[in-house]
C-alpha cells in the first residue's frame, strides 16, 4: 500500500486557517477534492485504509479541523466510511467520468447546490401542488416531451431539464424561490451537465430512471398532492447528487 506521502503526491499545498470562517470552507472543499482525487485514480482502492488524520494534515498542510470537515462530507457522499478506533476507509470509488465532465475545482460546489436544491425545490413543489394553473402543467408537459425526444435520440436535454424545474418554481407562485435558482443558475447547470453526462455513458434504462423521477413529481402536482410533490422532488433532486458518486 502506498505510503501517506505517495497517495497526497502531486497535491498542491493548502494553508491552513486556525480561524473557522468562510475560508475554512473553501479549504475543505479542496481537500475533499484532493482525497476524492486520490480514490478516483485508484492510489487508495476500495476498502483501504485512508492515512491518520495526523498524516494528511501534515501532508496537505490544513487543520484538522478543515480535514475533518472535509472527510465528514465524503462520509456524507457515500464515498468514505469511519470505523470507530480504527480510522476512515473507502467505501466506494466513483468512476473517473466524473473528472471528465465536471469543471476543476467544482465537484464539492456541485455536490453542495444540490443539497440546497433539495430543500428549495422540495418547497416550491409543495406550493406549487395547491397554487398551479393548466397553464403551468402544461408547460412542465412540454418539457418532459422533449426530455422524452433527448431520450429517445440520446441527447443531452440540459435545457428541457432546468426548464421543468423552473416551470415548477414559477408554479409555486412565490418569485422568491424563482430568485433563489436564478442566483445559482451556473451552479444548476454545471450539476445538470455533470449528471446527464454520466448518465449518457450508462444504459437509456438509466436516462428512463431519471425521467420516471420527473414524472412522479408532475404526478403529484397535477393531484394537487402537496406532500406527495415535495417527497418526490426532494427524492429526485437528492437521487441526483448520489448519482454522481454512484462508482
Amino acid at each position: 500500500m502506498a505510503t501517506a506521502k505517495q497517495q497526497v503526491a502531486g497535491a498542491t499545498a493548502v494553508r491552513s486557517n486556525p480561524v473557522s470562517t468562510g475560508k475554512d470552507r473553501t479549504l475543505s472543499d479542496q481537500v475533499y477534492e484532493k482525497i476524492l482525487a486520490m480514490i478516483l485514480s485508484g492510489e487508495t482502492p476500495v476498502g483501504a485504509k485512508l492515512p491518520t488524520e495526523h498524516a494528511m494534515s501534515e501532508m496537505l498542510e490544513v487543520s484538522r479541523p478543515v480535514l475533518r470537515q472535509a472527510l465528514k462530507q465524503l462520509r456524507e457522499d457515500g464515498v468514505v466510511v469511519s470505523r470507530q478506533g480504527s480510522g476512515s476507509f473507502v467505501k466506494r470509488r466513483p468512476e473517473t467520468a466524473v473528472l471528465e465532465f465536471a469543471p476543476v475545482g467544482s465537484i464539492a460546489d456541485i455536490q453542495r447546490t444540490f443539497e440546497f436544491r433539495a430543500a428549495i425545490e422540495g418547497e416550491a413543489a409543495y406550493l406549487a401542488a395547491a397554487r398551479r394553473t393548466d397553464r403551468d402543467l402544461a408547460q412542465m408537459r412540454a418539457q418532459l416531451q422533449k426530455l422524452d425526444h433527448c431520450i429517445r435520440e440520446g441527447e443531452l436535454g440540459v435545457d428541457a431539464d432546468e426548464a421543468f424545474h423552473e416551470a415548477i418554481s414559477v408554479a409555486s407562485g412565490n418569485q422568491y424561490f424563482t430568485a433563489a435558482r436564478t442566483s445559482m443558475k451556473a451552479n444548476i447547470l454545471t450539476g445538470l451537465n455533470l449528471t446527464r453526462n454520466l448518465s449518457l455513458t450508462k444504459s437509456q434504462e438509466r436516462m428512463e430512471l431519471v425521467q420516471q423521477e420527473h414524472f412522479l413529481v408532475l404526478d403529484a402536482l397535477e393531484r394537487g398532492d402537496q406532500d406527495g410533490a415535495r417527497v418526490a422532488m426532494r427524492r429526485h433532486v437528492e437521487n441526483a447528487r448520489k448519482r454522481v458518486f454512484q462508482g
